[in-house]
């Protein structure tokens, strides 16, 4: 007979990347053993393993949940139709609104990919490069001429990516700036105002 599933068992798998997510942040994902998350979540190995197999099913748990929330706000900045320079402009700040909120999320996505098998990591590059190349797309569009260069264009893409996929290393929202602002400031650093 199967096992029922628990009514909470998608807030508990939450939970569970929550715990894992601090964790890897802080001591890394080799740092990491199962023990810790499940002593994390107050549960016990055997219930991890119940909703992850294995601790790389967590990881490619963690980074997943993350870029597909960045692959939804680009769906949603394209579903509102604005022109490149406002969508570009709205996409950063939903960036920005979830780096800050899932800091630890966004520094495993940075500094763990190379702890996936190599399918799981292929699956996360894929999900990278069409967000890349969906602000790619929206930062060269209303500056033609800038960047016809194709190469500088990447450059230039990855440069704004290096700008603000840093920033939850050393944001704090309780700081002078909010999220909005250095959203702001990201945009004007890649597209003047005058442009």
């Amino acid at each position: 007979m199967a096992r029922t599933q628990a009514a909470d068992f998608e807030e508990r798998k939450e939970a569970i990347l929550d715990h894992a997510s601090a964790l890897f942040a802080q001591k890394g994902f080799l740092g990491t053993s199962v023990m810790d998350i499940a002593r994390a979540c107050g549960a016990s190995k055997s219930l991890l393993y119940h909703y992850y197999p294995s601790k790389e099913d967590v990881l490619f748990a963690v980074m997943s949940s993350h870029v597909d929330l960045l692959l939804e706000d680009v769906a949603a900045v394209k579903a509102a139709g604005l022109p490149p320079r406002d969508s570009l402009h709205a996409l950063l700040h939903r960036f920005m609104m979830h780096y800050v909120g899932a800091a630890d999320r966004q520094k495993v996505l940075l500094h763990e990919l190379d702890n996936l098998p190599g399918e799981r990591r292929r699956e996360i590059v894929e999900a990278q490069r069409k967000i890349v190349d969906a602000v790619q797309a929206l930062l060269t569009a209303p500056l033609p001429g800038r960047f016809d260069d194709p190469v500088k264009a990447r450059a230039q893409t990855m440069l704004l990516f290096g700008t603000i996929n840093w920033t939850s290393n050393w944001f704090r929202p309780e700081g002078a700036l909010t999220y909005a602002q250095i959203a702001d400031m990201a945009f004007d650093m890649v597209v003047s105002p005058g442009s």
